[in-house]
């Protein structure tokens, strides 16, 4: 079965009651047994839900893997990897990374005996150097947030296999309709479904996807037991996003291609991070385990300080000034103020992200349009 046809059909069955096309929203929280234990595989929503259900099997077909757990936030999908390890245990991450990721692994997880080593992950033998008898876990990003930094998923996968490592990829940039990590040999893939899965800014959600039947009922246990798991109307939502992902993301990238051309010779624009230019750093390993680029791109203004950031970042009118990315429509973000601030400014300024960056999230607009709000606001 092709992606978009996946996108549409995955884990969905016309209701068996109605005939209904549309999963229906079980907006339940527990369910009649017969009998004690005869429940059908549903007893308390928490664990279990017939939509949720859908939606699971729908983002595990989508990433070609066996099995998808949904949580009710990209953090919670983290949070449940992370608890996987003990006191003691070593991670190997990038030092460009999600500031939310940044700021759970660094405030929470650490208080807890976790070990984070933050390293430049563009080289994957740097990754050989922090492995040791403690490292249980490598979590990365590509293309990374805000720097777009390509990180080579199947180089990273044999390190952890030779080392008997769990390998978790954050795919959320990319969407699999860009690329597929356990294709390339990860053992998880985590999503922020909030951004492209969902694809219309109404839903928060995250998700994991594997392979393994053992790691899945260790996941299951934790997502359970823990309960962030979304409810029925949030996954509803999501199977509806999901049946347009493929289309969005052709016009995602078609549109960010051109904004990307368009602000690499622009005056105001010193650099640009975008990995589908042949000059962008391992642009050949993205172009390798990529489809196309996508629609993130982020900037750095020339000349600009931290005031003047701010204003060209408050001149648009059809790009919104917001955190997120992913939707049909176009955002910016400042990342230093925004997304990234819970990073201390030194490990910022190490890895690019510094007060004139602003990052855009490309939406689905007419090209026009967009070009002319670029034109405007850098004037």
């Amino acid at each position: 079965m092709k992606f978009g046809t996946k996108a549409i059909h995955a884990g969905q069955e016309p209701d068996p009651t109605t005939g209904a096309i549309m999963t229906p929203i079980y907006q339940t929280s527990t369910y009649w047994q017969k009998s004690p234990g005869d429940n059908k595989g549903f007893e308390y929503s928490r664990g279990t839900n017939p939509t949720r259900k859908a939606l699971e099997s729908c983002l595990a077909a989508l990433e070609n893997a066996k099995f998808g757990l949904a949580f009710s936030s990209g953090m919670g999908a983290t949070d449940a990897v992370i608890k996987l390890l003990a006191p003691g245990d070593e991670v190997i991450t990038g030092n460009d990374l999600y500031g939310g990721s940044y700021r759970i692994f660094t405030k929470i997880f650490s208080n807890y005996g976790i070990k984070f080593h933050f390293i430049d992950m563009s080289d994957s033998n740097n990754v050989k150097n922090y492995v040791n008898d403690h490292t249980k876990l490598i979590w990365i990003e590509t293309p990374t947030n805000p720097t777009m930094q390509i990180v080579d998923i199947s180089a990273v996968a044999a390190i952890a296999k030779e080392n008997d490592i769990l390998l978790a990829v954050d795919n959320t940039f990319a969407s699999p309709y860009l690329q597929n990590p356990i294709d390339l040999g990860a053992d998880i893939v985590m999503h922020s479904v909030t951004k492209y899965l969902g694809g219309h800014s109404d839903v928060v959600m995250g998700a994991l996807m594997l392979n393994d039947e053992d790691l899945y009922k260790r996941l299951w246990f934790i997502y359970n037991a823990c309960g962030a798991t979304p409810g029925p109307m949030d996954s509803f939502l999501v199977l509806r996003g999901l049946k347009t992902l493929h289309l969005r993301m052709k016009a995602h990238c078609e549109n960010g291609r051109q904004i990307a051309e368009f602000l690499k010779t622009h005056p105001k624009v010193e650099k640009i991070y975008w990995p589908g230019f042949t000059d962008h750093p391992n642009h050949a390993i993205a172009k390798k385990q990529m489809r196309d680029f996508g629609g993130m791109i982020s900037i750095t203004l020339k000349g600009a300080d931290l005031q003047e950031t701010y204003r060209i970042a408050s001149s648009f009118n059809v790009f919104s000034l917001a955190e997120s990315l992913g939707g049909v429509e176009s955002l910016i973000n400042h990342p230093v103020s925004m997304t990234h601030g819970s990073i201390p400014k030194a490990e910022r300024d190490k890895v690019g992200v510094t007060d004139n960056l602003l990052r855009l999230s490309v939406g689905v607009e007419d090209i026009d349009d967009l070009l002319d709000d670029l034109k405007q606001a850098l004037s």
